[in-house]
C-alpha cells in the first residue's frame, strides 16, 4: 500500500473519488428500481393481465443495473485506495461490460422505439377499458400511476372519457379539456429522446475515464512494485 506518488497519487484518489460516486449512484438506481416494484401506485402494473413487456424488463434491468454498479463501485474505491491490481483490473472488467451493455442498449431502444411507443400506448387502452368495464381496484391503481407520472387523462383527454377519479387534479378548463395519454406517451418518447441521449452520451463518457484512469494506476502500481 502507499507505493504511488505524485501525479498518479492524484489519479488514485480521483478514481476513488469517481467510484464512490459510482457507487452513490448505482444506490439511487436500485432504489429507483425497487421502488418502480413495490410502490403500492406501481405495483398493480405488475398484477395486471396483458401489461407491457417493456416496462417490466425496464425495471428489472434498473435493479440489476443498480446492484451491478454499487459492486463495481466498491471493487474501484477498494482497488484505488488499498493500490489493488486484481480489484482494479474486475474493476475495468465490470465497467467495459456495462458500457458494452449501455451501448446495445440505446442502439436496441432507439432501432425499437416505435415498437415500444406503440405497445405502451396499447397497455394504456387496454388498461383504460378494462378499467371501465370491470372497476378492478388494481387497474386503477395502474391507471393512476400512469396518468399522474404524465400528467395526462383518458384515451382523448376530455371529460368524456369516464375514470375521473383516475386522473390527476386539474382546475379551470382543464377539466374537460386535457392531455390525452397517448398523446402524452408519444411526446415523452420524442420530445424527451434527446435529452435521454444526451445523458447516456454523458454516463459513457465518465465510464471511459474512469477505465483509462484504473489503467493508468494499475500499469504505475505495477511499474513502482517492479522497481521496488
Amino acid at each position: 500500500m502507499g507505493v504511488v506518488t505524485g501525479g498518479v497519487s492524484c489519479v488514485k484518489y480521483l478514481l476513488f473519488a469517481f467510484n464512490f460516486l459510482f457507487w452513490l449512484a448505482g444506490t439511487a438506481v436500485l432504489g429507483i428500481g425497487l421502488w418502480l416494484r413495490f410502490d403500492k401506485q406501481t405495483e398493480g402494473l405488475f398484477q395486471v393481465e396483458g401489461s407491457p413487456t417493456a416496462f417490466f424488463t425496464g425495471v428489472y434491468i434498473l435493479i440489476v443495473a443498480g446492484a451491478l454498479m454499487m459492486v463495481v463501485g466498491f471493487l474501484g474505491c477498494c482497488g484505488a485506495i488499498r493500490e489493488s491490481t486484481c480489484m482494479l483490473g474486475l474493476f475495468f472488467m465490470f465497467l467495459l461490460i456495462i458500457f458494452a451493455a449501455e451501448v446495445a442498449a440505446g442502439i436496441w431502444g432507439l432501432s425499437n422505439k416505435d415498437k415500444i411507443v406503440q405497445e405502451l400506448k396499447s397497455f394504456y387502452v387496454q388498461t383504460f377499458d378494462n378499467y371501465i368495464n370491470t372497476g378492478t381496484e388494481a387497474l386503477k391503481d395502474a391507471l393512476r400511476a400512469i396518468q399522474y407520472s404524465l400528467q395526462c387523462c383518458g384515451k382523448t383527454g376530455t371529460a368524456f372519457d369516464g375514470a375521473p377519479e383516475t386522473c390527476p387534479k386539474k382546475e379551470g378548463t382543464q377539466v374537460l379539456f386535457t392531455t390525452s395519454c397517448p398523446a402524452a406517451i408519444d411526446d415523452l418518447f420524442n420530445s424527451k429522446l434527446h435529452i435521454i441521449g444526451g445523458v447516456g452520451i454523458g454516463i459513457g463518457v465518465i465510464m471511459i475515464f474512469g477505465m483509462i484512469f484504473s489503467m493508468l494506476l494499475c500499469c504505475a502500481i505495477k511499474r513502482t512494485r517492479e522497481v521496488v
